[in-house]
């Protein structure tokens, strides 16, 4: 099988090189952390992007470049479909992704842009965004427990599921996992590949999502 060099493979290979330089390197870690009173007061606005490029140990690295690599490389694929969105489909799918890593900051910011004890990293609301656009083309597509394709669940119903105990978990609190930007991400990669299925292709998502879960045949 011929190696065929992608955006997804592209963005993998940026974030393991800072997140592996930054694990010894605390002033790189600190210059790019999400931290909203370094946003706030000293206009850093790059950290809402830049966090995405920092993770905080090997498991956690490898856990999300993994799961970007499967969702990511599916979805990259299917955007660039001729009847999805043709030759605009990788740029698209490129736009998601970075938008993703700002919309799920957000809400941190608003909460925290005055806390100077709350730092963020990871790209986990971006790999979202690309899971929950995977799962809008393909919501039978099984997802199993370490949400990655395979033996599992329907992407529909995995997707009710995470959403739910994401929410959850986020107002809970006591967790040093942000599951804020997972639930955001989520939601702004569903409304994402929604609002941009609906503006510049012809896929009938609908017709597809109901065949899917059975509904229509």
């Amino acid at each position: 099988m011929q190696f065929q060099f992608t955006i997804t493979i592209l963005i993998i290979a940026i974030t393991v090189l800072i997140s592996v330089s930054a694990f010894n390197n605390r002033k790189l870690t600190d210059d790019l952390v999400f931290f909203g009173p370094a946003i706030k007061h000293n206009n850093q606005w790059y950290r809402f992007l830049s966090h995405g490029l920092l993770h905080g140990d090997v498991f956690h690295l490898v856990f999300n470049m993994y799961a970007l690599y499967w969702f990511g490389t599916s979805l990259e694929k299917s955007f660039a479909a001729p009847y999805i969105f043709g030759d605009l489909g990788r740029w698209i799918y490129l736009g998601l992704y970075v938008t993703a890593l700002v919309v799920a900051s957000i809400p941190d910011y608003i909460k925290h842009r005055d806390d100077n004890y709350f730092t963020s990293l990871g790209a986990s609301g971006a790999i979202a965004a690309v899971m929950f656009g995977s799962i809008v083309l393909n919501p039978g597509l099984p997802i199993g427990l370490i949400f990655i394709p395979g033996p599992g669940i329907p992407g529909w119903l995995f997707a009710i599921i995470y959403l739910g105990v994401s929410m959850y978990l986020d107002r809970r609190g006591g967790s040093r996992v942000n599951h804020g930007a997972h639930f955001w991400g989520a939601l702004y990669g569903l409304a994402f590949t929604v609002a941009f299925l609906k503006g510049f292709s012809d896929f009938d998502f609908v017709s597809n999502f109901l065949y899917e879960v059975g509904i229509k045949r």
